[in-house]
């Protein structure tokens, strides 16, 4: 099943002589249960891209497609339930509310779908033990260190259950160890069968996935899964 797919994305910024093109004519297919490691070197297109998949930015041509709808047709406003409904984020910025315990910051993930609080701070509670962080459910980020930070900004991701989770260098900010307990997490989540894009230009991050996407000069370099071109 196609979860997500790019037709001939292009994405231009400015005008003029001043336009700057960063993707040119990008076909992409992400299919239910991928793991997909997205490489390249810096200015290649990689975080522009994961902003188009994730539907933040807005391509200048070509469509978008989640399960088979057209974002690119899509108000603003739409966009935006459709993202708080289908789509998780994680960054290399944690972005959590510093005086906001763990639980607090995951539990406002659900906030504008309309969920009572009790339900809230149950789901979000679920997400954090899932995270391995169900013993700091009240900690703020100022008492977590900078790997559990991160555990609770993928619990938050998770917490709405979305059908595709896209991270940009989630562990960009973090130190060996504190990285391979997010991949860990991720293997788990990827082996119950979570679709995951991850935006790295670590090799090694790269290496523990089966399918890699390589981007230069914003295009589609190579498509590997396991050796084999996709």
């Amino acid at each position: 099943m196609t979860r997500l797919e790019l037709q001939g994305v292009t994405r231009t910024y400015g005008t003029g002589t001043a336009a700057l093109t960063v993707l040119h004519g990008v076909d992409l297919t992400i299919e239910q249960g991928d793991y997909v490691a997205v490489v390249g070197p810096s200015g290649s297109g990689k975080s522009t891209l994961l902003n188009i998949m994730g539907a933040l930015d807005r391509p200048t041509s070509g469509r978008v497609l989640l399960d088979g709808d057209d974002l690119t047709s899509y108000s603003d406003a739409r966009l935006s339930r459709m993202r708080g409904a289908h789509l998780g984020f994680v960054f290399q910025q944690f972005f959590l509310l510093e005086r906001r315990s763990a639980l607090e910051n995951v539990s406002d993930g659900l906030l504008y779908q309309g969920v009572r609080r009790p339900e809230r701070r149950r789901r979000a509670a679920d997400a954090l033990r899932r995270v391995g962080l169900g013993h700091r459910l009240d900690h703020t980020p100022g008492e977590l260190s900078g790997g559990e930070c991160q555990r609770v900004a993928v619990a938050r991701a998770l917490v709405h259950r979305p059908g595709v989770l896209l991270a940009d260098e989630p562990t960009g900010n973090l130190d060996t160890a504190s990285g391979r307990a997010v991949l860990e997490l991720f293997d788990v989540l990827h082996a119950e069968g979570a679709t995951i894009v991850v935006i790295t230009h670590d090799e090694s991050v790269a290496a523990r996935m089966p399918r890699v996407v390589a981007m230069r000069d914003g295009r589609v370099e190579s498509d590997q899964r396991r050796g084999v071109a996709v």
